[in-house]
């Protein structure tokens, strides 16, 4: 799934596994949907359409951007169905490692949050192709092909400062102004190809050839311009956070090299980030007298690939591919990768609970770990560690989880294994406090409001655990079974007065949103 609206084609492949092409076929339509409509210039638009609900105006033949409120609409909306699909990579350990990382870029160069101020997201998807995206609204993704074929983290680094100084740039809403109206048939139908490519690839071909010949110039020709600026951005970024800038020029080598030996197969990046000489010279020559700076990589950068290895074929097959590969590290690997093998085959064990096998493996990473004092605490163990209590010795997970968090306070992992931990202590209370504070926090995680709903529900507070289930759904995009639980929360026993107000305020919302759903599938 390429970032830009105008390369979407690149979305993930299947690995192991297949999808239903007619599921796909109906996201993808629904999302079409959202698409045209999101889209669409006030002259497109039937009375009691978008204007009449004051939605941003995206521009007409003036040439206006498409407004930052409204590219953050449309990144939502794609996202929801990226975390819907099952070869999304829901695992809060690779969330962590990053955003953390993503974060530093950011750190380093605010003025790349652009004038928008984008609240960025970095996440991953299980696909052995090297490729990385960046939607509209500041949600970069990146394939976990892509994560495990880069041989440094500066390498990783480049990437997503790349994809960063799209969003940056604005790209999607200068090539709206650009195109106009001409735009809105070709994007849409490479949306609808980028969702149906993994199931479908002729329905994704038969997509992309929608749209008129002149849009489909002006998106290659908009393309090359914004993959050199990006470039450009991305360098300034890699400077300021201090990692190496050569990790850009031999990433994009490597796959030039990989091209030439197999030129009816080129690698997905290069298909989504047309790379030209003059792109290739213009990287090296801002770097040429530049002074060397060596970045030593992170210990959670080895970790996570060992883990984005497990996680990419995460079956039985995919273990023993994946201890193989372990095995034959940890012989022959740095320091580093030795532990990262270790971990890798710790995390296996664990999948197949054989929970002495994977304790032994943390107990040597431990021992590995204490003879090189220099290495950095690692988020990752960190988390691993609270992982491996909870299933083997959960009076124990308590203390290491709350141990964890006080010395990584900003890890998601932590907070959630912190929350499931209370829980099996049996505290109750103290759990559905702080999953209030983190829902407070953290608004859209719909992961927070489905461990509170689990939190009311040990307490036996069946209204609040209904609630709270409606918010999950409505995060997910759920809607109907938001409006279920809603109704089921009305009739609780312990229902409040005041829980009856919240429940009824909080239908209506839901219940116009659902109908404005409705009526824009109707008019497609």
């Amino acid at each position: 799934m390429r970032a830009r609206a105008y390369r979407y084609h690149s979305i993930m492949k299947p690995v192991s596994r297949s999808a239903s092409s007619t599921r796909f076929s109906a996201r993808a339509k629904r999302v079409l949907t959202a698409l045209v409509l999101a889209f669409a210039s006030p002259a497109m638009i039937a009375p009691g359409g978008l204007q009449a609900q004051n939605l941003p105006n995206l521009g007409g033949t003036d040439g206006e951007e498409l407004s930052p409120l409204m590219e953050r609409r449309i990144g939502e909306q794609v996202m929801n169905n990226i975390r819907r699909d099952p070869d999304y990579v829901d695992d809060l350990a690779v969330l962590d490692y990053l955003n953390l990382l993503g974060g530093s870029l950011l750190g380093s160069s605010p003025e790349a949050r652009g004038d928008a101020g984008y609240d960025f997201f970095f996440f991953a998807v299980r696909d052995p192709s090297l490729n990385a995206f960046a939607l509209p609204g500041g949600f970069i993704g990146a394939h976990t092909g892509l994560v495990l074929a880069a041989q440094s983290e500066s390498e990783l680094a480049s990437v997503m400062a790349h994809e960063i100084g799209h969003v940056s740039q604005r790209h999607i809403a200068r090539m709206i102004g650009n195109q106009r109206q001409d735009s809105l048939l070709p994007m849409a139908g490479l949306l609808l190809a980028a969702l149906a490519m993994r199931s479908s690839p002729d329905l994704s071909a038969a997509a992309m050839m929608g749209g008129t010949g002149l849009a489909a110039q002006r998106q290659l020709s908009f393309g090359r311009d914004a993959e050199r600026e990006a470039d450009r951005v991305g360098l300034q970024i890699l400077r300021n956070t201090g990692f190496e800038l050569n990790g850009m020029v031999s990433f994009f080598g490597r796959l030039q090299n990989a091209s030439r030996n197999r030129s009816d197969n080129l690698p997905s990046y290069l298909r989504t980030h047309p790379m030209t000489g003059e792109r290739m010279a213009d990287i090296e020559a801002r770097i040429r007298n530049l002074p060397y700076k060596q970045h030593v990589d992170s210990l959670d950068f080895a970790l996570i690939r060992s883990r984005l290895r497990v996680l990419q074929d995460d079956t039985p097959q995919g273990w023993r591919d994946a201890a193989q590969f372990f095995d034959e590290q940890s012989r022959q690997g740095t320091r580093a990768q030795v532990l990262a093998a270790k971990y890798g085959l710790a995390m296996i064990a664990q999948r197949q609970r054989d929970l002495p096998r994977a304790k032994s493996m943390m107990a040597e990473i431990r021992a590995e770990a204490a003879r090189a004092p220099a290495l950095p605490a690692s988020q990752t163990l960190a988390s691993f560690s609270v992982e491996q209590a909870l299933a083997s010795e959960p009076q124990q997970a308590l203390a290491l989880a709350k141990e964890s968090r006080m010395q990584f306070p900003l890890s998601r992992a932590l907070a959630m294994q912190y929350a499931d931990a209370l829980l099996v202590a049996g505290k109750k209370d103290e759990a559905t406090v702080f999953l209030r504070d983190q829902a407070q926090l953290y608004r859209q995680d719909a992961r927070v409001q489905r461990a509170l709903a689990r939190a009311y529900a040990e307490q036996g507070k069946i209204a609040l655990q209904h609630m709270t289930l409606a918010e999950y759904y409505s995060l997910t995009g759920a809607l109907p079974s938001a409006l279920e639980q809603l109704r089921l929360a009305r009739g609780a026993s312990d229902a409040s007065f005041y829980d009856q107000a919240m429940i009824d305020a909080r239908e209506r919302e839901l219940q116009m949103s659902w109908r404005e759903m409705m009526e824009k599938s109707k008019k497609r």
